[in-house]
């Protein structure tokens, strides 16, 4: 069976649709993208995927919407839009074509499922209010993807058709940045998870270079951990870790004597030769050598216990 037709509905644009368009041309890279509403190309047939137009979910007939009734739901209640149930049944060949790890494929799938798709899934079915995100409503993925459709003024029989096309390849940003995101993120969380056993019962945290840290420390349950250290170009970090994903809370912050400090002034303020920085913020300062910031950690968790 060849996929030579990719159908979804014509005239205005929302980003499930958009978003299902990315998966799916680039899994079927030689199959034309239709925008229709005419009934015959809505017909099911084995050369084509209809998907947010339908009114039917059938994976044997490759049809995929979730406007009629009863709509497609996932297993706890939440409403399927046309980018979950495309993600859903298609979202682990798209992360095999983009050459994520095999081994963690079914993680990354259930991750991007969870913090990218299913809150498109919400918004598009009236199941999350835009208002949650308070003043950044107006800056959410389907709000600017949204500001790529063509003025109301825009008379053009050709202008939702051009600017969906527009709007394709920056969706497409948006989906693969997240996609090497997660993986590097899988990646990061097997050496975090060796530095925490190199690490024993130390409160400090030393990686080799700059990565996400913060879940592999809390899978790992290394509630000790105050600090993490690492080499960053020709200098030192030393970083605080902060207590979840939706906080810039620390566990513990740097020494308040340290805050907005750089150079000699760091130098004399906390008694290391080669501090270079501390932010303002005191979640992050910089030394020039390991040992200068080996010192720095050790200085911050004496202060703190």
């Amino acid at each position: 069976m060849t996929i030579s037709h990719l159908v979804t509905h014509s005239g205005g644009f929302h980003a499930d649709e958009l978003l299902s368009s990315v998966i799916l041309t680039h899994l079927f890279p030689n199959a034309t993208l239709v925008r229709t509403r005419d009934a015959d190309w809505l017909t099911p047939a084995e050369d084509r995927i209809i998907y947010d137009v339908g009114r039917d979910y059938n994976t044997d007939l490759q049809i995929f919407d979730h406007h009629q009734r009863p709509n497609p739901l996932r297993e706890d209640g939440d409403p399927y839009s046309s980018f979950g149930l495309i993600w859903k049944h298609y979202g682990r060949d798209y992360l095999l074509a983009m050459d994520a790890p095999v081994a963690d494929i079914d993680n990354i799938h259930v991750q991007i499922d969870q913090s990218f798709v299913l809150p498109i899934d919400l918004l598009d079915n009236g199941a999350l209010e835009p208002s949650v995100a308070g003043q950044l409503a107006g800056l959410t993925l389907p709000a600017l993807l949204e500001t790529l459709k063509p003025t109301f003024d825009n008379r053009s029989a050709d202008a939702d058709d051009e600017a969906f096309m527009g709007a394709l390849p920056v969706a497409r940003a948006f989906v693969e940045a997240t996609v090497r995101t997660k993986a590097a993120k899988c990646r990061a969380e097997g050496i975090v998870a060796k530095a925490i056993v190199a690490a024993g019962a130390s409160p400090i945290l030393e990686l080799p270079m700059g990565m996400p840290f913060r879940s592999a420390v809390e899978k790992a349950g290394a509630d000790h951990m105050l600090f993490v250290i690492h080499p960053r170009d020709k200098d030192w970090a030393l970083t605080t870790i902060r207590k979840g994903g939706g906080t810039f809370e620390s566990r513990a912050d740097l020494p308040e004597a340290w805050a907005g400090l750089s150079d000699g002034a760091l130098e004399d303020a906390c008694g290391v030769k080669g501090a270079k920085f501390c932010h303002n913020a005191r979640f992050i300062a910089v030394a020039g050598s390991r040992a200068a910031i080996v010192e720095m950690a050790e200085l911050a968790v004496a202060a703190v216990l």
